[in-house]
């Protein structure tokens, strides 16, 4: 037999670092995260905050967060669920959703601070770049870094529309028109790129949503009858989209916090190990017991069994 060289001698194993365990379950970008929560030593520890922006199947997350040794903490969150009781009862996960959401929580952001009525962002939706900053104002814009996480930050994503609503509402986040839809790369990289605000106007109101279901009407009644059929449901056709869109954005900016949701008056009656509820449900639940109890409970089945193997 050949020689093998042995490589991951016991040296080896003494200088492995085993990574951290956001990391081996690919959730965290921890290179993308140091650089987005360090702070500088001369700020004296001032809170750093994050514009955090996640996609799940179903619905948009947006959190206000700020980084801690304990932990991050969310000053505020909005979730596109939550646009139901602004107006918008289905489709929570599409562009015009994002940036409904994103306003919605920076005006919950900045009535926590007392700032909604300094900073009311911008008002009339063209889908013109609008930084918050350049405004003159006595105090300075509240500021957020964007943090998409795991995202590929391509043109176009529906993250740039949480980003959009987050800045028309009043949040300073840096940012530029590069990656909005309506932006049309140079040809050359002397001269610089073109940006169509009326097309990001377009997705901010759900046109590309309206223009398809105008479309499958046309075209596959059926097929529009089966994609559409929570929108068809609620009443909503492609010619309301963009009123349920301007009404759900103006009830945002006059009230963010929403309407709280009813409580269930509900009462729990218990039968040993079986919970009964006052609406018909029932749930199963064991009683606790004590170390003594637990070990008699583990000696009787271990006889039961043994009984049993004498028998056989």
């Amino acid at each position: 037999m050949a020689f093998v060289k042995v490589l991951k001698t016991a040296a080896y194993f003494k200088r492995f670092q085993v990574a951290k365990r956001r990391r081996r379950e690919g959730k965290t970008d921890y290179y993308a995260r140091r650089k987005m929560v360090r702070q500088d030593k001369n700020k004296f520890n001032n809170r750093k905050y994050r514009f955090v922006v996640r996609f799940t199947n179903k619905r948009c997350i947006c959190q206000c967060a700020y980084a801690t040794l304990r932990g991050d903490v969310v000053v505020a969150a909005a979730a596109s669920n939550e646009l139901s009781a602004f107006g918008i009862t289905v489709g929570h996960k599409n562009y015009a959703a994002a940036y409904a959401t994103g306003l919605l929580l920076a005006r919950r952001v900045l009535k926590k601070f007392d700032l909604d009525e300094k900073f009311k962002g911008k008002e009339e939706l063209d889908g013109e770049e609008y930084h918050v900053e350049d405004e003159e104002n006595e105090q300075r814009p509240f500021k957020c870094i964007l943090d998409v996480g795991l995202r590929r930050t391509c043109v176009g994503h529906r993250m740039w529309g949480a980003l959009k609503g987050a800045v028309d509402g009043g949040l300073h986040i840096p940012h530029s028109t590069k990656n909005f839809p309506g932006f049309k790369q140079p040809e050359e990289k002397s001269q610089e790129g073109e940006y169509d605000a009326e097309a990001h106007k377009e997705r901010i109101f759900g046109n590309h949503v309206k223009e398809y279901m105008e479309m499958l009407q046309e075209e596959d009644p059926t097929k529009y009858e089966a994609h559409f059929s929570k929108f068809i449901a609620e009443g909503i056709d492609a010619d309301k989209m963009e009123d349920m869109y301007t009404e759900a954005h103006e009830k945002i900016r006059s009230d963010p916090t929403g309407e709280p949701a009813e409580k269930k008056a509900i009462t729990y009656e218990r039968d040993d190990d079986t919970v009964k509820a006052s609406d018909g449900t029932e749930h199963v639940r064991s009683n606790k017991i004590t170390l003594t109890q637990r070990r008699e409970k583990v000696a009787a089945k271990i006889a039961a069994a043994q009984a049993k193997m004498m028998e056989e």
